[in-house]
């Protein structure tokens, strides 16, 4: 653990937000009533909350549990609402599909429902793989399902049950994704996307969301093309294989937050902060904001069978980027699949993974008298709830400029102590403006 930083703070230190996708939750039986992080064995990060100041984060506002691109939006001091051009924009250009501009794309996932449309699973009991995807994605492509309506539509597999449905015209008039979703498990606010937990989850008939002609027009081909695809899916041998082997089969299409290219592009972060930035993303989502914040891209793909070394070759990039940029925003997935699948035990050990394999090496030597750092999360996923939140994350704030809250040396990060902690209770945009102003301080703003 590096040593506290001196109480002054010189000229243009780096700075480093460094988001745990899903990391709030809530005590849990499974880990003897407390949360998993609290559960959890995390020595980097109690440090750094002895050095430092806590405090908790309503990421996006009250009453919102946030999908993870409107938490990372909010975050980094955009509004989530007006400024995204929606999750399937986003998820688009992180997979590199070459959109359009009179194009809309989609955020999708496979699932399993039955035959009246409930939903078993929206994720295909989480074992759908890449390659299993990227096949299906590719049949239901060559279907061309919707060539009557004139309009191409295509699917791009990206990590595992997720994906993009992208949608073309060809004639016959424009495509607006002013549609509501046909995911029963989000709701669409704007740009940004809200979590809900349906009493009976069925797949949503798609509405258009104003009076427009190629609203009506593009909601009628979603429900179309959402129609027509179980029986695509149904003959792959993809699904034949799973259904042998006792698994969940892929035999629909969950589509959500429509979105298209803005006619103008949002300020970059550089413009919007004065100083050049960069990220570190796992996942495609992550990677098309920092395409549309236009910081600079290392994506490093998702996590490998060997978790503790995925940690520390990031935390080893994340350090190199630091020394190449003023700003630097790291995004690892770790705790949030585990909270989705209400398995807490796994989600403190992912946990635990992440404090030795990725904050050791990266706090090792590292002054923190130059370099100020915000450990936070984009949402919280509590297990108990299989499901995003609106519960505040902790958030845990050190380094240059920073006067620590003076926590006695059995200090544990985490919600309790965040929620006592000397920074209070924040918005997410208010991350931001501790982690750039000159001297935060430890107080609220």
């Amino acid at each position: 653990m590096p040593a506290p930083p001196a109480a002054t703070e010189p000229t243009r230190p780096s700075r480093a937000l460094l988001v745990l996708d899903g990391l709030g939750d809530r005590p849990h039986p499974d880990t003897g009533g407390r949360s998993p992080v609290e559960a959890a064995a995390t020595p980097h990060l109690d440090g750094l909350a002895r050095v430092g100041a806590l405090g908790e984060v309503v990421v996006v506002g009250d009453g919102v549990a946030p999908e993870s691109d409107a938490g990372v939006f909010a975050l980094l001091g955009y509004d989530p609402v007006h400024d995204s051009p929606g999750r399937g924009v986003l998820e688009a250009l992180g997979a590199e599909v070459p959109l359009g501009p009179d194009d809309i794309a989609l955020r999708m996932n496979f699932a399993t429902v039955d035959g009246d449309g409930t939903v078993l699973d929206s994720r295909v009991g989480r074992s759908l793989t890449t390659s299993e995807a990227r096949q299906l994605a590719g049949r239901v492509t060559a279907a061309d399902l919707l060539a009557p309506e004139g309009i191409r539509a295509e699917v791009r597999a990206t990590v595992g049950h997720r994906g993009v449905l992208w949608l073309r015209p060809e004639r016959d008039g424009a495509l607006s994704p002013e549609v509501s979703n046909a995911d029963p498990f989000y709701e669409r606010v704007g740009g940004m996307g809200m979590a809900r937990r349906p009493e009976r989850p069925t797949v949503e008939r798609v509405t258009a969301l104003d009076g427009s002609a190629a609203a009506r027009r593009s909601a009628e081909a979603l429900n179309r093309f959402l129609g027509r695809v179980p029986p695509v899916l149904a003959a792959d041998p993809v699904n034949a294989r799973r259904a042998l082997a006792g698994k969940k089969i892929a035999n629909a299409i969950l589509a959500r937050n429509a979105g298209r290219l803005p006619r103008e592009p949002l300020p970059a972060f550089s413009d919007r902060y004065g100083i050049a930035g960069a990220a570190l993303t796992e996942m495609p989502v992550e990677r098309g904001i920092a395409r549309t914040l236009r910081l600079a891209d290392r994506y490093v793909g998702p996590m490998g069978p060997d978790r503790d070394a995925g940690y520390r070759e990031r935390a080893t990039i994340a350090r190199e980027l630091l020394t190449e940029f003023p700003f630097v925003y790291v995004h690892l997935k770790g705790p949030d699949e585990p909270g989705h699948d209400g398995d807490a035990v796994r989600k403190k050990e992912v946990i635990e993974a992440i404090d030795r394999s990725f904050f050791g090496p990266f706090l090792e030597g590292l002054d923190l008298a130059r370099t100020r750092v915000a450990i936070t999360a984009d949402h919280a996923t509590p297990c108990i709830l299989h499901a995003h939140s609106d519960d505040p994350v902790p958030l845990v704030l050190a380094g240059a400029g920073v006067t620590s809250s003076g926590s006695s040396a059995s200090a544990k990060f985490g919600e309790t102590a965040a929620a006592g902690g000397s920074l209070g209770r924040l918005r997410g945009a208010d991350v931001m403006a501790l982690l750039l102003r000159s001297t935060p301080g430890a107080g609220p703003l």
